[in-house]
């Protein structure tokens, strides 16, 4: 029954895209799936696989117990808060510089993020995020009525920022510069002597650097960044999200760490959001943290073999952009056509679910866009096993010959 509202909407709101991965479901919702066509789906950024069964256990021994009923602290478990700082210095070297002091829990990464950014910013004031950007950062920032100002990455330098650039969109409203290292939603992984370039900008501007890194755990080669090692609380604030490392995302679960300075301020901005994170998987995890390290190496180098068969399956006329932690940023092989319509299509007629590079990207006027943002696509490679990869690439190569739009050869 149609009916309308008599009161005003919040402008903030108003102004916010809306969620986007709504928007693909219902373009899949749209296929016809068959017991030998089965819907294929590598859009949000989901772990394809559950956790170890011991901590299944521990967490619904958790769940029951009465010491999970009730509130913790709105910075999280005490304890849960000295095991992460312990873990960090295994994963940011022994020397990394972190305390129990400096970690806040929060229900969830984007929680982390909106805390951090309503504890720095006003509206009216900007942060800086890469293009193609994570939307949840964008809409956070633009319901707060803070500028999301767009810093451009270029396919040809593999979709990494430049610190350069990057400079000259600072400005006195400029309060902080956001990044996602893996990114998303490219993949690509920005190198330790980048992170410290542009930490070193953030203190030359007293700015903050805020570095989401969700999908830490899924690099194999070396420390992510050694900021930790130095002077860092200044200016650096560190998002993490478990979500992706143990497999649990519906058990909402951030963490923030930065100067215990700032941290007093988050935990007033948490009290009002969250009260307090969820207990049952706080104290659950606790304990297995170092247990936990062996399944996160074996899933990350799962993910990591998946990534090279997807390089290799993928049809020759789809080009791969940047790719790492859990995505692929793809070039899509049809001329004159933008990723929206393709990944429509994909989805409706070929039950291939991925997300446009248009979900991720601020709208620029026709002549105006320093590089093709309507031909890329992301996909999500850790959703789904080795078959599925390869039945997907079977029928993009499909789409080549069914979706009767010219090609770039």
């Amino acid at each position: 029954m149609a009916h309308s509202l008599s009161m005003k909407l919040s402008r903030g709101v108003l102004k916010t895209i809306s969620p986007p991965i709504p928007t693909a479901y219902a373009w899949a919702a749209k296929f016809s799936p068959t017991s030998s066509r089965p819907l294929l789906d590598m859009s949000q950024g989901v772990p394809g696989i559950p956790p170890p069964k011991f901590l299944q256990t521990a967490l619904g021994e958790a769940a029951s117990s009465p010491s999970s009923f009730g509130y913790c602290p709105a910075d999280g478990e005490p304890r849960l808060r000295r095991a992460l700082a312990d873990e960090m210095k295994v994963i940011y070297g022994s020397d990394a510089d972190v305390t129990p002091e400096d970690i806040a829990l929060t229900a969830g990464c984007n929680m982390a993020f909106v805390a951090t950014i309503m504890s720095l910013a006003d509206a009216g004031d900007e942060v800086i995020l890469p293009v193609p950007w994570y939307f949840n950062h964008q809409m956070d920032l633009t319901l707060l009525g803070i500028k999301p100002v767009a810093l451009q990455t270029l396919p040809e330098d593999g979709f990494i920022p430049s610190v350069e650039r990057c400079r000259s969109l600072i400005t006195p409203n400029t309060k902080a510069v956001a990044l996602v290292t893996p990114n998303n939603p490219t993949g690509a992984t920005y190198p330790p002597a980048l992170l410290a370039s542009f930490a070193a900008l953030a203190v030359e501007n007293n700015i903050a650097l805020i570095v989401d890194e969700t999908y830490r755990d899924f690099l194999l080669t070396g420390l992510p960044h050694q900021l930790f090692q130095g002077p860092w609380r200044s200016n650096f604030i560190h998002l993490f999200s478990f979500s992706k490392s143990y497999c649990l995302p519906g058990h909402r679960l951030g963490a923030i760490a930065a100067s215990p300075l700032l941290i007093t301020h988050i935990k007033t901005v948490l009290d009002c959001l969250q009260i307090c994170a969820p207990r049952p998987f706080q104290q659950a995890l606790t304990p297995l943290l170092p247990e936990l390290r062996s399944f996160i190496h074996q899933t990350a180098v799962a993910i990591q073999a998946r990534h090279e068969l997807f390089r290799r399956v993928l049809p020759k006329h789809w080009k791969i952009g940047a790719q790492g932690g859990y995505f692929a940023f793809v070039k899509h092989p049809f001329r004159g056509v933008s990723s929206l319509e393709v990944s429509k299509r994909l989805a409706v007629e070929l039950g291939v679910v991925s997300l446009p590079s248009a979900f991720f990207c601020e709208e620029q006027p026709e002549g105006e866009e320093i590089w093709d943002k309507k031909r890329w696509i992301r996909f999500s490679v850790a959703n789904v096993d080795d078959e599925k990869v390869k039945k997907i690439c079977e029928r993009l190569e499909e789409s080549e010959r069914v979706f009767g739009w010219e090609l770039d050869m």
